[in-house]
């Protein structure tokens, strides 16, 4: 699945299409830069997500608080368990850097376009 496809699969669930960068969100990527931010997804992704176990999975990202909480939500990319169901990605099963990398960019590919479309 492309990340366009995915998008528009996820645009289609009422829950995960309700999440939207606010104007908070947009002050702090124009503070920090799209650069800082693909970071910050990159340690999350890796620290709360990739471990075949993680830490209170099902409840490790919060509902807001930093652009990328907000798109992994959006994404399904937000536990272990969404990430089955979505995307059939096995659960206790420590994330490749290729599934890794995958995820980051579909993050950051609807971090971009809410912010395009908040500008």
């Amino acid at each position: 699945m492309t990340i366009d496809e995915a998008l528009e699969r996820l645009s289609r669930s009422k829950f995960r299409a309700s999440f939207h960068l606010k104007e908070k969100d947009i002050q702090y990527i124009d503070e920090k830069g799209m650069d800082t931010i693909r970071r910050h997804c990159e340690d999350f992704v890796r620290e709360r997500l990739a471990p075949a176990e993680p830490e209170k999975d099902g409840k490790q990202t919060p509902m807001k608080g930093h652009p990328v909480f907000l798109a992994q939500h959006a994404c399904a990319c937000c536990c272990r368990g969404c990430l089955n169901k979505w995307y059939r990605v096995p659960k206790q099963t420590e994330l490749t850097p290729l599934q890794q990398e995958k995820i980051v960019n579909l993050l950051m590919a609807w971090i971009l376009r809410e912010y395009n479309q908040n500008k």
